[in-house]
């Protein structure tokens, strides 16, 4: 079928990406790509080496600003800032506003990772003006999170939430990354998961070891994930992962 034979966008999207392309336009296309790629990767270097010891925290986008868990993202990461961590998000709404607001109001350091999106995405005004970045590609970003943070704060959210969460446990288990504080906020919202992850990968199926849910902690205040936070790093003297 022919692209204006189709009615809606995402189907001409995906015609657009099967269609048939000539050698020149492949090699065009991706050697351009190299390059955009390579300039998000130096953006980000540069920008992120500056930054000091920070925290990166996660959540749903979608989640509006009188919910629990936006307060408590909002306390965690004021009471970040003040244990003297920066704050790192992905820069939009939601959860990842509460976490910029928290570290603004605590006079800490705020930074936005933000990704070019088709919906829900945009930049929030807690972000640090000089600390908002911009990518196009995920795993640029995604690289940035795990080279620039400290710990991770996992808060209730999505598909989005759930990528970062297993990819930084991913990396632990692979020992492609050193060890670092991974904490879950809201035990009722991650039982499920964790009771799924016990049950099935590793009794059931055996395709974890029951080492690797000591990867991460669960806990419900504040005050818990700043005290796994400095109790992990007393052993060690704090620096930036570069």
């Amino acid at each position: 079928m022919r692209l204006e034979d189709f009615d809606n966008d995402e189907d001409k999207v995906i015609q657009d990406r099967l269609k048939r392309k000539t050698w020149n336009e492949i090699r065009t296309n991706d050697s351009w790509a190299i390059f955009k790629i390579m300039a998000e990767f130096v953006n980000g270097y540069e920008s992120m080496g500056r930054i000091g010891p920070c925290v990166s925290i996660f959540g749903s986008a979608r989640t509006k600003p009188e919910d629990p868990y936006y307060l408590l993202a909002e306390k965690i990461a004021y009471k970040i800032s003040k244990a003297g961590y920066g704050v790192i998000t992905g820069g939009g709404p939601g959860i990842m506003e509460a976490g910029n607001k928290g570290a603004h109001l605590g006079g800490g350091t705020s930074v936005g990772l933000n990704i070019e999106l088709p919906f829900e995405q945009h930049f929030n005004p807690y972000i640090d003006n000089d600390k908002n970045l911009n990518f196009d590609y995920f795993f640029v970003r995604k690289v940035m999170f795990v080279k620039y943070s400290q710990g991770f704060v996992v808060m209730p959210g999505g598909f989005g939430t759930m990528d970062e969460l297993f990819e930084a446990m991913t990396l632990i288990q692979t020992k492609k990354i050193a060890k670092f504080p991974i904490i879950l906020v809201g035990t009722s919202f991650w039982s499920g998961l964790i009771d799924w992850i016990k049950t099935v990968l590793v009794e059931k199926e055996k395709t974890v070891h029951i080492e690797d849910l000591e990867l991460f902690k669960i806990v419900d205040t504040e005050e818990e994930v700043v005290e796994v936070l400095n109790k992990f790093y007393k052993k060690y003297d704090l620096s930036p992962n570069f």
